[in-house]
């Protein structure tokens, strides 16, 4: 089955969105286990052209399948919009040249894209997308050959380390430790995100931050340990699809320093705040396109 819209999938899928992990990639096409309306469905996903080909396996219509990857794969946004208001703005009119295709890689499930955004602070792509994968193995559901996120609850069960597991459980030689949240490479972040398992079983609803205001869900994100201000706006941006989120860091604000202020000093809450109010509801896309036109233009390097 098709879908005619224009997107680099690759590109999408390894630009280290905070999302989730890239899907496994087999041959060609990109494949993963998805809940849609609680049902495990197993999604393939291939390049077609400009669009999407897919197939799924699951107790789903076809409508129901078509909609749940128009969200995650953001196919409804009108990029050919994004790329004349890139344009009309002169420092980003080269950013389409070299994202081309690039868009949102939206969380299916908003708990995986906040654990995700935690793992992935001071963290390279490949050592959390990794690490979320191992949490996945080790406390997710298994469908096939692939395996959903676990939920809340069942995160915060989770041992901490091998110290904590060897002290609760029946296991005799620490050395046999393997089923804790530091085995999957996550280090100090644990007790951050057995925490907010347990905020999101017995304190927070997730679904009531789709219907808070912005401002709201950014202080209820921020009241997660482990959560700053750049990885709340991963978070918003990603997880809740939140636009007008711009997510702010050390190279965020370098970029924009360059391409605004002349290389003047600029703090990260300052770039934070110019980037909101410069671009609205596309402040999310243009820090997309920022970061990953910076990379792949060689700006990234000439800023180091």
């Amino acid at each position: 089955m098709i879908i005619k819209a224009p997107i680099d999938l690759e590109l999408t899928q390894l630009s280290g969105q905070t999302s989730q992990p890239p899907w496994k990639q087999v041959g060609d096409s990109f494949r993963q286990a998805i809940l849609v309306d609680d049902k495990p469905v197993i999604f393939e996903v291939k390049q077609d052209g400009e669009g999407l080909d897919f197939n799924f396996e699951g107790e789903i219509s076809q409508r129901q399948a078509i909609s749940r990857l128009n969200y995650i794969f953001d196919l409804d946004f009108d990029l050919s919009g994004f790329y004349k208001y890139l344009d009309n703005h002169e420092e980003l009119k080269d950013m389409s040249r070299f994202c081309n295709g690039l868009r949102l890689f939206l969380a299916p499930d908003p708990f995986e894209c906040i654990i995700s955004s935690i793992c992935s602070a001071n963290n390279s792509i490949k050592r959390w997308t990794k690490s979320v994968d191992d949490i996945k193995q080790n406390w997710g559901n298994r469908h096939g050959n692939y395996y959903t996120f676990p939920q809340s609850s069942d995160l915060a069960k989770a041992y901490l380390d091998d110290e904590d597991e060897f002290n609760s459980s029946n296991i005799q030689d620490i050395c046999d430790c393997s089923n804790n949240l530091k085995s999957c490479g996550v280090g100090y972040r644990a007790p951050y995100m057995r925490r907010a398992s347990e905020l999101f079983t017995l304190e927070i609803n997730l679904n009531e931050i789709f219907e808070m205001s912005y401002d709201e869900a950014f202080e209820t994100v921020l009241q997660v340990p482990g959560v700053g201000p750049k990885v709340a706006d991963c978070i918003l941006l990603y997880g809740f699809n939140f636009r007008e989120a711009f997510p702010s860091d050390v190279w965020i604000k370098r970029i924009v320093s360059y391409l605004y202020f002349d290389g003047k000093e600029i703090s990260v809450p300052k770039v934070r705040e110019f980037g909101m109010e410069e671009f609205g509801d596309m402040a999310g896309y243009v820090q997309l396109y920022m970061f990953h036109y910076a990379r792949m233009s060689g700006l990234m390097s000439k800023l180091k």
